[in-house]
């Protein structure tokens, strides 16, 4: 009798999560608006969200975070579907390189930054050993990396980690297509490279564009890498919206929710754009079953 209540059981730590998550983004859409009763503020207006929109160094700090967001989705995606290309094509995809390659995940980015400031920074590990080779004079003419407003080191802290998140998300299926679809492409005359390009790659398109999605939003709302790796100004905006917070005026505290607030407006519509991508998929898989068990009766 108990068993089937241990289902139910199981569920209750998601239901309590999910209840803290829901009251604490229903506190801060209403803060962002400027509903703090214990500030005296009572009246919703979005006033708040006007005035950092027009502010020229919060623009520049939202320009800032979606540049960073952008080219380190966009190159991750990139090079991670290249290796998967490579690997899937030599069928390579579960030997050792696979579980050297999915080191990186399990690295917190706190770490990470760590490395990157011992590897790249001006007294860091390659600043030294090229002044020592010879290719510079000294360590402080070493390209500045780092704390740059090109943002640099934070990318390239996040390629280290999100190239191996692309991989390991993406190679199962393509090397599941590639070994069924594509290799009859190439029984009916395509070359192995054609067969990928044609057959491969375009049936992987939906999860390639998912991971870009996660990894985009994670960049977005990220606050370690940014702080710890990025310039003083432009701030990334989850910095900016904690300098706000912290604020000594509690009066600052709707522009703190207001500037999550955007942050969550954009995370909310790359969630749907996830969630069409994720239900295409299951449409498509459910017409090929169809199909397949419909030809099997047959």
């Amino acid at each position: 009798m108990w068993k089937k209540f241990i289902p139910y059981a199981l569920l209750v730590p998601q239901i309590i999560l999910g209840i803290i998550f829901i009251a604490g983004l229903a506190t801060g859409i209403t803060q962002s608006l400027g509903v703090i009763p214990a500030f005296g503020l009572t009246e919703p207006t979005f006033k708040y969200y006007k005035e950092i929109l027009s502010r020229p160094d919060i623009v520049k700090s939202i320009i800032y975070s979606l540049y960073i967001a952008v080219t380190s989705a966009t190159l991750a995606v990139l090079i991670g579907v290249g290796i998967c290309a490579v690997l899937v094509m030599n069928t390579d995809t579960k030997g050792k390189g696979m579980r050297i390659i999915q080191l990186p995940i399990i690295v917190p980015h706190v770490v990470v930054a760590l490395f990157v400031v011992n590897i790249l920074s001006q007294n860091g590990l390659l600043a030294r050993l090229l002044c020592a080779m010879g290719f510079i004079k000294e360590q402080q003419d070493f390209v500045q990396l780092l704390y740059s407003t090109n943002g640099v080191g934070i990318i390239i802290a996040y390629l280290w980690k999100e190239i191996p998140f692309v991989i390991y998300f993406v190679i199962a299926l393509m090397a599941n297509i590639n070994g069924s679809l594509g290799e009859a492409a190439i029984n009916l005359g395509a070359s192995r490279r054609k067969a990928f390009m044609k057959v491969t790659l375009p049936l992987c398109r939906r999860a390639i564009g998912s991971s870009f999605l996660i990894i985009f939003t994670f960049a977005l709302g990220a606050y370690e890498l940014p702080l710890l790796l990025g310039p003083t100004s432009p701030e990334a905006l989850p910095i900016l919206a904690h300098t706000q917070y912290i604020h000594p005026d509690l009066e600052n505290r709707p522009y703190a929710m207001a500037l999550n607030g955007i942050i969550t407006i954009i995370s909310m519509i790359c969630a749907v754009a996830y969630f069409r991508l994720m239900q295409k998929n299951t449409e498509i898989l459910n017409r090929r079953k169809a199909k397949k068990e419909h030809n099997e009766k047959k």
